[in-house]
């Protein structure tokens, strides 16, 4: 599907923006001139870390104001960000915006007649049925008078989406929505969302959740563009454009040299015809005058030819340069896993709760809390796991974040040398002076990347990789790595994850849950 222009316009658009600019208090420019304009359905916003995704949202939703421009949106804007709660002491009813409304329903029922209490409940007589309707449909507890601080992180933010909810907004703007939450609740806020009749626009890495949308809009390099279809279209359309991309700067490589070529195929024959020109005129064997007219005349010649090879060479170097801008960096890093052998009936795991043999891709799945992580855990811990082995945790802390990451990764392996640490960080992107950054400078994705790096150099090579989680708070193009990075990998693997949509991309041989005890 061919990939469209947003600046365009669309019949009665529910979200438009027109020639926006929006820059920090510091001057780090953000956009410059974007225009957007959508009708209802569904969209993801996709786009590195640091595109403006998060930004784009609070602009719509009117918390941020552009320097340059206007954004109108039709109706009310519901707007649920990554971490929508910091007092754990708020009640379900104050989080949903109710008390007051029930409170009013409370005197009513007792008898009052008061104008206020009937202005404050106004047509909201079914909210209390209503805010329980939605509880219940996102697998929440319905007790309106819970404190918040008895919820998970996942409870929190399907709660924040049901107090949007009850509001009726026209359009709703999630920021992450599916962060933390199991394989059930995240299936009921794919119905909800698919359920809504407005516009929503939700930012998230979950591949399932991203294939589940109507259309898929892009920031890059400040602007934006509106793609047809799921994330999977999104991404052959990138794909089929690098591909000719990359032709057309093979093209123009080809024609550059082949312009110097002529340049200097061009100045041997005038040089040749110069010193045929000089030894004719020392021989004498025409006027003096006429060689000189001749000489006159070869210069200007020759002149007007290196210049005009000159040009060629200018203008097809130029066409060179603006073939690379077409060349996306975010299209080109690539993760390279070690090589690893393991025969397919080695054994990997060896415990009656769970047994992986050979190069097995296994899924760990089930309820949060469940007991996933502590399984592996004890895995681990009671020399289950027969084989090296490289674990990742699902929450990556660093003993001393001021180090930098070659150093960090040397310290947890002194017998390394550490040009062999260098070359290894090379394998996960950490290249030159890059592998010199200190790690408290590192986005999620980055910190992920060194730590499958500090638990894969190990000596020997692990044969099982051990992940957790490892797309919570990964950008897309982070979580494609990733995907990437794990399907050529070639030993074992058991990874803990809710996103259905990754697992299928790594190619999951089987999935093995852990029931709710």
């Amino acid at each position: 599907m061919t990939a469209s222009s947003v600046s365009g316009t669309q019949p009665n658009p529910s979200i438009a923006l027109s020639d926006v600019a929006f820059a920090w208090p510091d001057g780090t420019v953000v956009f410059d001139q974007i225009s957007l304009s959508v009708s209802d359905a569904v969209y993801s916003l996709v786009g590195a870390n640091g595109a403006g995704k998060s930004t784009l949202l609070r602009l719509i939703a009117g918390e941020l104001t552009p320097q340059r421009g206007s954004v109108s949106v039709r109706g009310d804007v519901g707007m649920v960000g990554q971490h929508p709660y910091d007092d754990p002491d708020l009640s379900v009813a104050t989080v949903l915006g109710i008390d007051e409304i029930r409170s009013a329903l409370r005197r009513i029922e007792g008898g009052s007649v008061d104008e206020q209490d009937f202005g404050t409940v106004g047509d909201d007589w079914d909210v209390e049925d209503r805010a329980v309707g939605q509880l219940s449909a996102l697998g929440l507890p319905t007790d309106l008078d819970r404190r918040i601080g008895a919820l998970s992180g996942g409870e929190a933010t399907l709660l924040a989406i049901v107090a949007q909810l009850i509001r009726r907004p026209a359009v709703l703007l999630l920021d992450e929505p599916t962060n933390n939450l199991d394989s059930a609740s995240r299936t009921r806020l794919f119905d909800v969302i698919g359920r809504f009749s407005g516009t929503v626009v939700v930012v998230s890495h979950d591949l399932e959740l991203l294939e589940r949308v109507d259309a898929t809009l892009e920031l890059y390099r400040g602007g934006i563009r509106l793609f047809g279809g799921p994330y999977s279209l999104y991404r052959n359309t990138l794909d089929a454009e690098q591909e000719s991309a990359e032709a057309a700067v093979a093209t123009a490589a080809n024609d550059v040299r082949k312009q110097r070529r002529e340049m200097v195929e061009a100045q041997i024959k005038l040089d040749r015809r110069a010193r045929t020109a000089a030894t004719a005129e020392r021989e004498k064997r025409v006027p003096k005058i006429i060689a000189h007219l001749r000489r006159d005349a070869a210069q200007v010649s020759a002149g007007k030819l290196r210049n005009a090879h000159r040009d060629d060479v200018s203008a097809a170097t130029s066409r060179l340069d603006a073939a690379r801008e077409e060349i996306r960096d975010d299209r080109t890093a690539r993760i390279t896993m070690p090589p690893v052998e393991i025969s397919s009936r080695a054994q990997v795991i060896d415990d009656e709760r769970l047994r992986i043999d050979g190069p097995e891709r296994i899924a760990l799945t089930g309820r949060n809390g469940s007991g996933k992580t502590t399984l592996i855990s004890d895995l681990i811990a009671t020399g289950h796991v027969v084989v090296p082995y490289a674990y990742v945790p699902q929450r990556i802390v660093f003993d001393d974040d001021r180090r930098s990451i070659a150093q960090a990764v040397a310290d947890a392996h002194p017998d390394i040398p550490i040009q062999d640490v260098r070359a290894h960080l090379a394998r996960f992107l950490f290249r030159g002076a890059r592998a010199d950054r200190a790690l408290r400078e590192l986005s999620g994705g980055e910190r992920l990347r060194v730590a499958l790096a500090t638990a894969l150099i190990a000596d020997p090579t692990p044969k099982l990789l051990i992940l957790d989680e490892p797309t919570n708070n990964l950008d897309i193009d982070t979580t494609e790595e990733l995907v990437d990075a794990i399907r050529e990998w070639s030993g074992a693997l058991l990874v803990v994850s809710h996103d259905a949509g990754f697992l299928d991309a790594v190619a999951i041989d089987r999935t093995v849950e852990v029931p709710t005890t």
